[in-house]
This record gives C-alpha cells, structure tokens and sequence, in this order.
C-alpha cells in the first residue's frame, strides 16, 4: 500500500474520460473543502489474508492520525495506481475503499470517493505546512 496524502484547504475533482468500462457513468464534478486528500495505491499483496488487517489499521490510522493534526473531519480518497507497479484488481481496489470509506463513516468522518474508473482533472489546494504533504508505504 502507498498513500500519498495532502491536508487540502480545498479538493475539487471534474470526470474527464472513462478508464474501467464497467465504471458507473452518474458521476458530477465534486469537491470537499478543509480535507485529508488520500492518493492510494492499492497492491495486490495488501489483499492477502496475512497483510490485509494490518494494512488497513495502519492506513485507518494515518488518516485519522494526520486528520487530527488539523482537526478535520472530511476526507477524499482518490484510487492511485501510478503511485505503484503491483496494482490490485479494479474490482478490489474499489472494494477496499468502500470498506475504508465505511469505516471512516462510522467514527464519525465525511468521506468521499472520486470517481473510480475514470481521469479527472483537479484542482487542490494544500496547506503550507510540513505535514500537509505525507508520503507513506505499508
């Protein structure tokens, strides 16, 4: 798993072309204000029965860890895959963020997932602090 992680005054993303075919097409320009913005990769291995519990407590807490820094309550997560070479199935990757967003959700966090299988242009705006530019890898 690698994250590259922004605490965002501001995270606006725009569908731009269709990547997976079976992605949903419903999909509207989005944005969140005051934002932990989490760029994921999401590997294959992270999905194997020995990692994938681990893996996802360190990221839960990364995010949450880095949320508290700022006192924010929203986040954005942003499937990544050029972050790494070893990519997990769409079908999975796409799972594993909906149980992160779920898991999220219920401590009391607003999440939102950009648009899986699909380029989007952005526009993000990070704070100027040391923190607000994380890289991690689990």
């Amino acid at each position: 798993m690698k994250l590259l992680t922004f605490l965002a005054e501001r995270f606006d993303w725009k569908p731009f072309s269709q990547t997976l075919e079976d992605a949903a097409t419903n999909y509207q320009p989005d944005g969140m204000d005051d934002a932990v913005v989490v760029f994921l990769h999401i590997e294959q291995r992270d999905l194997q029965e020995d990692r994938y519990n681990s893996v996802f407590r360190k990221v839960l807490k990364h995010i949450k860890w880095l949320a508290n820094k700022k006192e924010f309550r929203n986040v954005v997560l942003h499937s990544f895959a050029h972050l790494g070479g070893d990519n997990a199935t769409p079908d999975d990757a796409e799972a594993w963020m909906n149980v992160m967003s779920e898991r999220l959700q219920n401590t009391g966090y607003q999440v939102k997932i950009t648009p899986f299988g699909w380029f989007s242009s952005w526009d993000l705006k990070v704070y100027g602090d040391s923190l607000a530019k994380v890289w991690k890898e689990f």
